[in-house]
């Protein structure tokens, strides 16, 4: 009889893999952990289908994308992949061009066309393609509430994250644009109630913060703080850069009362992926990680996993970037699908609402229009309380 001690059942009762007939190895524990070998094998399994993805700060939205990410497709033996803290949604094109190990990166639109313009890449469009065009992400001011507009910021002291962050990038932009200067003044450990309270005390008159809404360390600045968020006006200078947005007391209850909305500008981030050849391993690494992210697709859209992945139009398109190849491919297959889809009963619920839109406008609306339109349409169902299916 094989004799059980009290080691080997504390390890066994630890891991949950006891059963009545005897330890559940195989059914329990990935196959990469059952089979050992030689060091030289052992790193061939290790990374053979390993993916890395440069997700942003840990406490962003973006980071949470990758993980949702991660819980969805890891499966241990024929799937891994990677999540990367990084310094942001900057740092993370840098990282994808430059860093061993990354092959896909959650950044935003603004920073293609900041390393196209300022940064000069050498044939950006070739070596960075995109998978999918994630939600947009709201460009949050928080100031006092003597900071009324967003001139009464001109000249003051405004914090825009951590370098390389979403908000290092975009406010230098916005403020650039519409004329109005301010004092880049850092506040440390940016993304924290803490921090904001340093705004409210007057050590700094403002923060910029650019994250998909809602983030709990915006949320949880408490009642009465003397802080809100300060609306920035759309405009024709901004289109080309930024979409409008908005918040609502059901995102930030501590920041906006019931019944009022606060007007914003947002930022549509993206999926990159690295163009790596064609048939060489990296690219076979990525082209299965986007099948099996297509293929899997719908469970993204229920809980645990972020609700904005519901808001997602795998259709939409980054200008002057090219789709990867395999993302192509798989669209074409789930738009030809007979099968209905979530998908396609949000698009079907857009054209009608299109449809209301286009009385007495005969003209069609190009790509561009269209893609504005579906924002428009996504923010119209949120306040409507419609649940997305």
């Amino acid at each position: 009889m094989r004799r059980i001690t009290v080691a080997t059942l504390t390890v066994a009762l630890t891991l949950g893999v006891w059963s009545r007939g005897g330890p559940a190895w195989a059914q329990e524990i990935p196959k990469s952990l059952q089979q050992g070998g030689p060091d030289a094998e052992m790193k061939l399994q290790k990374n053979a289908w390993t993916v890395g993805i440069a997700g942003g700060i840990v406490e962003g939205t973006f980071f949470r994308f990758a993980e949702d990410m991660r819980k969805l497709l890891d499966d241990g033996d024929e799937m891994r992949v990677l999540p990367t803290v990084t310094h942001g949604s900057a740092s993370n094109i840098d990282d994808l061009l430059y860093l061993r190990g990354i092959d896909i990166a959650v950044t935003q639109s603004d920073v293609f066309e900041f390393f196209r313009t300022q940064r000069k890449i050498a044939n950006l469009e070739g070596r960075i393609h995109y998978i999918i065009r994630f939600p947009i992400s709201e460009v949050a001011i928080i100031a006092r509430n003597d900071i009324r507009t967003i001139e009464d910021l001109r000249g003051k002291k405004v914090d825009f994250g951590d370098a390389g962050s979403s908000g290092s990038l975009t406010a230098p932009i916005l403020f650039h644009h519409l004329g109005i200067e301010v004092k880049e003044t850092p506040l440390i450990a940016p993304y924290s109630v803490g921090a904001y309270m340093k705004v409210a005390s007057g050590e700094v008159d403002a923060a910029v913060r650019v994250v998909g809404k809602p983030v709990p360390h915006i949320a949880q600045i408490p009642p009465n703080s003397g802080l809100h968020l300060v609306p920035i006006p759309f405009s024709g200078t901004l289109a080309d850069y930024y979409t409008i947005g908005e918040f609502t007391n059901a995102d930030y209850p501590n920041l906006v009362p019931p019944g009022e909305r606060v007007d914003t500008l947002a930022v549509p981030t993206v999926l990159a992926v690295y163009n790596w050849p064609k048939g060489s391993e990296r690219y076979r690494k990525v082209e299965r990680f986007v099948t099996r992210l297509f293929e899997k697709w719908d469970k993204l859209r229920n809980p645990p996993y972020h609700p904005k992945w519901r808001d997602i139009n795998l259709a939409a398109t980054v200008p002057g970037w090219k789709r990867f190849d395999v993302a192509e491919e798989q669209l074409a297959r789930l738009v030809g699908s007979s099968a209905p889809s979530q998908s396609s009963e949000l698009n079907q619920e857009f054209d009608a609402f299109l449809m209301g839109r286009a009385a007495g406008r005969p003209k069609q609306p190009n790509q561009a229009q269209r893609e504005a339109l579906f924002r428009e349409f996504l923010q119209w169902r949120e306040r409507k309380g419609a649940q997305v299916r």
